[in-house]
């Protein structure tokens, strides 16, 4: 049988040109962005000296999390993720749940991004900052424009040599104390638990490496071998930086912190870092935030095209051929949230839905069989256990509005099934 191809008589198939390092190196630049520029010092106020355990927590559910929907990638090679997934392999229920908690995670995840933008640049305006950056945003992302693979690496190479500069400045400095590293009475396992939920958020991105299956030589064994490499080089990138900013500061100046890495600058006594990091901060920031917008209005559109969603929402823009609807409805939603609510409460709330989302990968990938490839039983055992026990675990008011939210959305699933059916 011939391959399908397009109109012009190419193959209508992905060049597989990723190798391994290809791979790690495409993971690694969604992975590390402007979450650890804000993730910090959330967790700090919630585990204390406990801060390096929680991250520790979180890397391993996101490996979990990676590995299952690596196997699910595989089997369902197309585009929605756990959408998908959900669908396929657990009903249509759970995977509408899955695409709902995306939507509003991400949605969340893009004013904590806004907001990065505002604590870095202006302090004291970094509510109307982060609007305005959701703005601008958004109208470039109307007109078609998109991020490119230059502009990525352009950003990854930004924060990894700024944070490179932090971790330098810091353990050199005669300030730093590596007594404040030690567990103390202020550490719990609950405090622990809780960080570890704030900062899966600072891992979003690593399932990126899942959705290669197309890209990549030998992707049955080239995406299990990236997949932890990534994390590893993350998860040690990450500590440093923690280890760095806590020898500065203590765990209660990180938890005060507002922008804790231009903090953590200024009290190792390098004040013309301070400058550098929030450019770099803001940098990142902004290059992460334009990709959620893109991605939750592209999820949007898919779960619009469905009907999940208001079906106007699907409508394509004649001349940009961009989901111009779901796009401004995004940007609108975003706006408003990054307006009125604070860092801490975006970041919990955002890591409530993803943890909801891969809860339901996990428990997708647990059913399939040994011919499907499906991972170790442990691993989406280990991940949708701890998924559910991060997310319980996050600050109550995350909890609490997330299961709000979650249960809006299983309520207006079941108002559409209860419909007369409509045609498109």
């Amino acid at each position: 049988m011939s391959k399908p191809s397009t109109a012009a008589g190419v193959p209508d198939e992905l060049s597989r040109r990723l190798g391994v390092p290809d791979a790690v190196v495409i993971g690694l630049g969604s992975m590390i962005g402007a979450g650890i520029f804000a993730a910090l010092a959330p967790a700090a106020r919630s585990a204390g000296s406990g801060l390096l355990i929680g991250l520790v927590l979180a890397a391993v559910v996101a490996y979990c999390n990676a590995t299952s929907s690596a196997r699910l990638a595989a089997r369902y090679p197309t585009s929605g993720g756990t959408y998908v997934y959900g669908r396929m392999r657990l009903g249509d229920f759970w995977g509408y749940l899955a695409g709902w908690a995306f939507v509003v995670g991400k949605t969340a995840s893009c004013a904590a991004m806004a907001l990065t933008v505002g604590l870095y640049v202006w302090p004291g305006q970094a509510h109307a900052v982060a609007v305005a950056a959701v703005v601008a945003l958004t109208a470039i992302n109307y007109t078609g424009v998109q991020k490119s693979a230059w502009l990525t690496r352009i950003i990854v190479a930004v924060a990894l040599a700024v944070l490179a500069a932090v971790v330098v400045a810091a353990l050199t400095s005669s300030a730093s104390d590596t007594t404040r590293l030690g567990i103390r009475d202020d550490a719990t396992f609950f405090g622990a638990l809780q960080a570890a939920g704030l900062l899966f958020f600072a891992f979003a991105g690593y399932a990126r490496i899942a959705t290669l299956g197309e890209e990549v030589r030998d992707p049955a064994r080239t995406i299990p071998r990236a997949i932890p490499a990534a994390l590893c080089i993350t998860l040690v990138i990450y500590a440093l930086v923690a280890v760095a900013v806590l020898t500065v500061l203590g765990p209660k100046g990180l938890a005060e912190a507002a922008a804790p890495l231009s903090d953590a600058a200024r009290a190792a006594g390098a004040d013309w870092l301070v400058p550098v990091v929030r450019v770099g901060a803001a940098v990142a920031a902004l290059g992460s935030l334009l990709a959620l917008l893109l991605g939750v209005s592209r999820t949007t559109l898919a779960m619009a095209r469905d009907r999940h969603l208001p079906h106007t929402l699907a409508a394509v823009h004649p001349k940009f051929k961009v989901p111009h609807r779901a796009e401004l409805v995004v940007g609108v939603v975003v706006a408003v949230v990054a307006a009125t609510a604070d860092v801490r409460g975006a970041i919990g709330f955002s890591s409530f839905g993803v943890l909801v989302y891969y809860a339901v990968a996990n428990a997708s990938a647990w059913t399939l069989s040994l011919d499907e490839r499906r991972p170790a039983r442990v691993v989406p055992a280990v991940g949708l256990g701890g998924c559910l026990v991060l997310a319980f675990a996050l600050p109550a008011s995350s909890v609490i509005w997330g299961t709000a939210v979650l249960a809006l959305g299983a309520a207006a699933y079941r108002v559409r099934r209860m419909m007369p059916t409509h045609s498109s």
